[in-house]
């Protein structure tokens, strides 16, 4: 075992080195070896499906990890309320949150709005739905909306998965409604917007009307 003062004199050495290579790199002040770029890191995001499919494969069946957590189901029983009551079933739902916080972030990259040819419910009198063109038009109009609508999304998905840390069984019927609402204010605004309160208005009387007409005169009753 070495001698306390030979530890000390290999320990004074040791650190008139680290000394010496701290003074000669302030003298030299070398430039700083450049950072690789994100980009030159990762490459350039690329974009496989439209937003449209994008959301029907995996923004859509992720969410419903969530939607499906907690409700009142009709069982032969009678009424069923279903929640979470396991770590499998918590696991399901951080499974959906986490997928929707991250996933999100996609509806940044660049990508057409719908399939090819997938014109939406666009055509016709009295449609209700944006073609993918016009969806275009709008965002580029106002990428500050659009940007704004991913972020509610992805705030959504951030509130969940923090429920799913507390195991809050109530707060997930509030957290499932403000995703709903995101989503639903969404889809409103760039895909359906033609489906206002004026377009159920008339959707109700033109269904009223087709009833009506549909019944059968009662033989011998007095027309009116």
């Amino acid at each position: 075992m070495a001698s306390i003062p030979g530890a000390w004199r290999r320990l004074a050495a040791g650190a008139g080195v680290i000394a010496l290579g701290v003074y000669m790199s302030t003298c030299s002040s070398p430039e700083p070896a450049p950072q690789p770029h994100a980009s030159g890191l990762w490459g350039d995001l690329k974009a496989v499906v439209s937003v449209k499919e994008l959301m029907k494969y995996m923004i859509d069946p992720v969410a419903d990890n969530i939607f499906n957590a907690v409700g009142s189901v009709m069982t032969k029983n009678g009424i069923e309320e279903r929640q979470p009551k396991s770590d499998e079933d918590w696991d399901r739902i951080q499974v959906g949150a986490v997928s929707l916080a991250e996933g999100a972030y996609l509806l940044k990259v660049p990508r057409p709005f719908a399939p090819p040819g997938d014109l939406n419910n666009s055509t016709g009198p009295n449609a209700v739905e944006l073609s993918p063109a016009q969806i275009l038009a709008k965002v580029q109009r106002d990428p500050v909306e659009w940007n704004a609508r991913i972020e509610t999304l992805r705030n959504a998905s951030l509130a969940v998965m923090d429920i799913v840390r507390k195991r809050d069984v109530n707060g997930l019927w509030d957290a499932g409604e403000i995703l709903d609402q995101a989503c639903e204010a969404c889809h409103r605004s760039y895909w359906y917007p033609g489906e206002d309160a004026a377009f159920y208005r008339n959707l109700r009387r033109r269904l009223e009307q087709s009833r009506i007409g549909s019944q059968p005169e009662t033989s011998g009753a007095p027309k009116k």
